[in-house]
């Protein structure tokens, strides 16, 4: 130390300085690993005392531990008011003596998988489905002059929007319920639906809506009722079974399929679940009666059955009462009519035909409809359902795919300009390869129609398209090349309609283009094969948006598909 004294204090400074140095080299450093220091969705429920009951159920179930990973999920948190209300409907006093599975599927049905904000509910269904594989619905309701966003017609939205760093939280003041209950254990259990309920037993109809799922994923595996009410019977002359099977049933024999009287009850089944949101978007409605389907009209907020002007004659339709319909069942879900549709002679309606509205899509459940989903390949062998292709099975390089946009205003994939913001692509759409690619069409009433096939343009490869409906070759080819691009010349709609061309989408753009490939005679009512048949040898992909078969009579121009949206847009 007296050395150290001794040497000058410049020295001495630069020693005391490079020994400092020497132990914070030494000592632990601090160092800040992450960039964001919002919650995840178990750390939020963690640090606020309210939700600390669902919280229990999430750890009960071990979904804490998924709710705390990354992704972009959306949660609808019950308050604990809530969660008690729950256990004194249940009889229990606690979560632990409620059984587990019941606490997975209440866990599940909470969650999608999927960010939602409440910009983005409509009066219907929300378009992910819960990870229980149900479907949530929201509404608007008003209580003593304040107005709330329901959630399955039961719950209230009390907070919104809560933005986590995994996803959104919407807090609610009731606990949402899985629907336990069969269609026809729904009906039956509301008694203003009682002699819809005899009907339904009468014809062996009851039976076939009490079938339980055995694949909640499979949306073709449900059915949709239209049910009436006993008031609805009673306007239109019918207050007992015996009157209903005196008027319809002309076989006296009400489980013949043939029967008028099961027909009167089929006529008011549909295949596939259909909320009204779907229902709302779609011309005609198959039903379980043969050959027999549904028109949809959508007037302002109100959805009409069979309204249609025939002959010059406003026939009037039926109303959809939106205030008690869309409920959920287990393989189903049940609306309510205000009259009493009648089965009627069918005039042709416009079916609008999604190229990736398909079985062997819509069941990628994870991918389909879905933001941001990633291309989605389908090979031979995969497919069968409602679309087949002429590839060797093996064949690695020819496959179909979905395409989906990732925000429905970009073409970040290259589709955000086509109907719904997705396309299916046919890889090596050539001969010698997937030359030849059929589709199964939706059901299609018997008429005349023009058949409209909208793409997206390639600027390269690729060439011309031959369409064959049922077989029959249309008399117009598509050219890939072809792209919309005839904005620039303003030239007017009805000239682009006499060439064969239209601006199908709305706002328009040129990265997509509309053919008319001919005038079919649909011969009968029902599902019907269209093929796209490649005419070129270049090996590349062709993505395809729709098909719309429209009357001759109607107007081939209104109304346009929404680009990027699964909506549709009237005429101003």
């Amino acid at each position: 130390m007296k050395r150290l004294l001794r040497l000058p204090s410049l020295l001495r400074l630069t020693l005391v300085f490079l020994i400092a140095l020497v132990f914070q080299n030494c000592s632990e450093q601090k160092i800040k690993e992450t960039t964001d220091e919002t919650l995840n969705i178990t750390e939020y429920l963690r640090t606020n005392s309210d939700y600390s009951m669902f919280l229990e159920i999430l750890d009960i179930t071990n979904y804490a531990a998924f709710m705390n990973t990354y992704g972009t999920y959306t949660i609808f948190i019950p308050t604990n008011d809530a969660v008690q209300a729950y256990l004194n409907d249940v009889g229990a006093t606690s979560l632990s003596q409620v059984p587990i599975t019941d606490l997975q599927n209440i866990a599940k049905l909470h969650i999608l998988d999927q960010k939602v904000n409440t910009t983005s509910f409509t009066d219907g269904k929300i378009a992910t489905p819960s990870l229980y594989g149900q479907y949530l619905v929201t509404g608007a309701s008003n209580k003593n002059g304040v107005s709330s966003t329901t959630v399955n017609k039961d719950a209230s939205i009390v907070a919104s929007n809560i933005e986590l760093g995994n996803g959104v939280v919407h807090v609610i003041d009731k606990v949402l319920r899985v629907a336990d209950k069969t269609l026809a254990q729904t009906i039956e259990a509301d008694p203003k639906l009682s002699l819809f309920t005899e009907v339904l037993k009468e014809t062996g109809w009851y039976d076939k809506l009490n079938q339980p799922l055995t694949d909640i994923t499979d949306i073709d595996s449900y059915l949709t009722v239209l049910a009436q009410t006993n008031e609805v019977f009673q306007e239109a002359g019918y207050t007992t079974l015996d009157q209903l099977k005196n008027r319809y049933s002309h076989l006296n024999n009400p489980l013949d399929l043939k029967d008028s009287l099961n027909l009167f009850v089929s006529y008011r089944i549909l295949p596939r679940l259909q909320y009204l949101a779907d229902i709302a978007i779609t011309p005609s409605l198959v039903t379980k009666a043969p050959l027999e389907v549904i028109s949809t009209k959508l007037s302002k907020d109100t959805i009409l059955l069979n309204e249609d002007i025939f002959n010059g004659v406003l026939e009037k339709g039926v109303a959809i009462d939106r205030s008690v319909s869309d409920v959920t069942a287990s393989n189903g879900v049940l609306h309510y009519i205000k009259g009493n549709v009648a089965i009627k002679k069918r005039i042709p309606a416009p079916v609008y035909f999604e190229f990736t509205d398909i079985a062997e899509f819509r069941r990628l459940t994870a991918f389909w409809k879905k933001p941001a989903a990633t291309l989605q390949t389908l090979f031979v062998g995969d497919a069968g359902i409602d679309v087949t292709w002429d590839a060797k099975a093996g064949d690695g390089a020819a496959w179909i795919g979905y395409r989906k946009d990732a925000d429905g205003t970009s073409i970040l994939n290259g589709v955000g300009n086509c109907w719904g913001a997705d396309a299916i692509d046919i890889n090596r759409f050539r001969d010698a390869n997937a030359q030849n690619i059929r589709f199964k069409t939706p059901v299609i009433i018997k008429g005349r129609y023009k058949i409209w096939i909208s793409y997206r343009q390639k600027g390269t490869k690729l060439g011309n398209v031959k369409v064959f409906f049922n077989g029959i070759e249309m008399p117009r080819q598509i050219n890939l090349h072809e792209g919309g691009n005839t904005d620039t010349a303003n030239t007017p709609e009805t000239v682009l309609e006499s060439q064969g061309y239209k601006r199908y989408a709305s706002p328009w753009s040129n990265r997509v283009n509309c053919r008319l490939v001919g005038v079919v005679d649909v011969p009968t009512t029902g599902r019907h094969t269209l093929t796209l048949q490649s005419q070129g040898s270049f090996s590349d992909g062709a993505w395809f948006d729709m098909a719309e078969f429209r009357p001759v009579e109607m107007d081939q121009l209104w109304p346009k598909f929404a680009a990027g949206k699964s909506t549709l847009v009237q005429k101003p």
